[in-house]
């Protein structure tokens, strides 16, 4: 690679620079809103990128001018070796801002290392503080797993953010519960528009709760200080400081108030198909192109070039009517 510093940008000239690299769809959980659990398929072995093709993809995002990488599944930490891989990634590309996306489930006993190999920053997706209701919403009782894990990442210096999908009648009566551990932890809470994307979740508008109502139940508990700092810098979240707390609260909104003039982002599935919209099922088949010896990385290179003149606005292509989209989340990657 040559390490050239050129910008990434799209046809509108929005600057490209985060690739969210899945590395597995398999997760051992089965959240209510992401995937139907009475039903669920892997991608098989044969189509799973291998590590080193993502070591590979990794270096040409470097090399095109993406700056951040993140991790995610399914779950990460449950493909085997993914340590191995992250230190792979931290000795390959040191430069590169290294932050993965997990349920924290299988998470104990890791963010030291995480921290030594230099990951910056962890997200972990928990939508309720509750046992009976997180093993409600998961499918299996692992609240305390999660939260020894947080515990965990906090001592080893991690910048931890939760995310937690807004579920109205489900979760949406644990808001102040969110915004009172934000206020004793140095964490971001955000909350995120529960979103229609795959078959069979229970996405209906009875379910869903804008950001603009999130935030307004959030304030009955404490005084929110808009924070302008994450939008400024190209992140989806809207946040606000907690007077007198340690952490943030935030929402994110694409839905009621789309971020998508200020999209930095690309995905790259499991099975290796790049995806520049997260609401958009066209896809681009890298997989193919990486094991045929006479095509390689330069050809991957053209085709993210050329997916990106076209790269759309999401809320132009997302149907608002119901969940039109043919993977499940935890198959693109979130």
């Amino acid at each position: 690679m040559t390490g050239n510093a050129a910008v990434l940008r799209d046809g509108r000239g929005r600057e490209v620079s985060y690739l969210r690299l899945s590395v597995t769809d398999r997760c051992n959980l089965s959240c209510l809103y992401c995937r139907p659990r009475d039903s669920i398929t892997f991608i098989p072995h044969e189509r799973i990128l291998r590590y080193e093709e993502l070591l590979d993809l990794v270096g040409l995002a470097c090399d095109m001018g993406i700056s951040k990488v993140r991790l995610t599944g399914g779950e990460p930490f449950a493909r085997r070796d993914f340590m191995t891989f992250v230190a792979s990634i931290r000795t390959r590309f040191p430069q590169v801002d290294l932050r993965i996306t997990t349920n924290a489930t299988l998470l104990e006993g890791k963010p030291a290392a995480l921290a030594a190999l230099g990951v910056t920053a962890v997200n972990i997706s928990l939508d309720s503080l509750d046992r009976e209701k997180f093993t409600s919403i998961t499918g299996l009782d692992r609240l305390d797993n999660v939260r020894r894990a947080l515990d965990e990442c906090l001592k080893a210096g991690l910048r931890v953010k939760l995310n937690a999908v807004a579920l109205r009648g489900i979760n949406s009566e644990e808001i102040g519960d969110f915004v009172a551990l934000a206020q004793a932890a140095p964490i971001d809470v955000r909350f995120i528009e529960f979103m229609p994307m795959g078959d069979g979740n229970l996405w209906r508008p009875e379910n869903y709760i804008s950001a603009r109502d999130v935030l307004a139940l959030a304030s009955r508990f404490a005084t929110l200080v808009p924070d302008d700092h994450d939008r400024a810098a190209g992140g989806p979240a809207r946040m606000h400081r907690i007077e007198g707390g340690a952490g943030r609260f935030g929402v994110i909104s694409p839905l009621s108030e789309h971020f998508c003039d200020s999209c930095n982002r690309l995905r790259i599935t499991a099975d290796g198909k790049l995806r520049t919209c997260l609401f958009s099922d066209r896809e681009y088949r890298l997989r193919p192109i990486l094991r045929n010896p006479g095509l390689g990385l330069e050809k991957v290179r053209q085709i993210i070039t050329m997916a990106l003149r076209t790269k759309p606005l999401g809320y132009e292509v997302l149907n608002p009517g119901g969940t039109s989209k043919s993977r499940d989340m935890s198959a693109i990657g979130g």
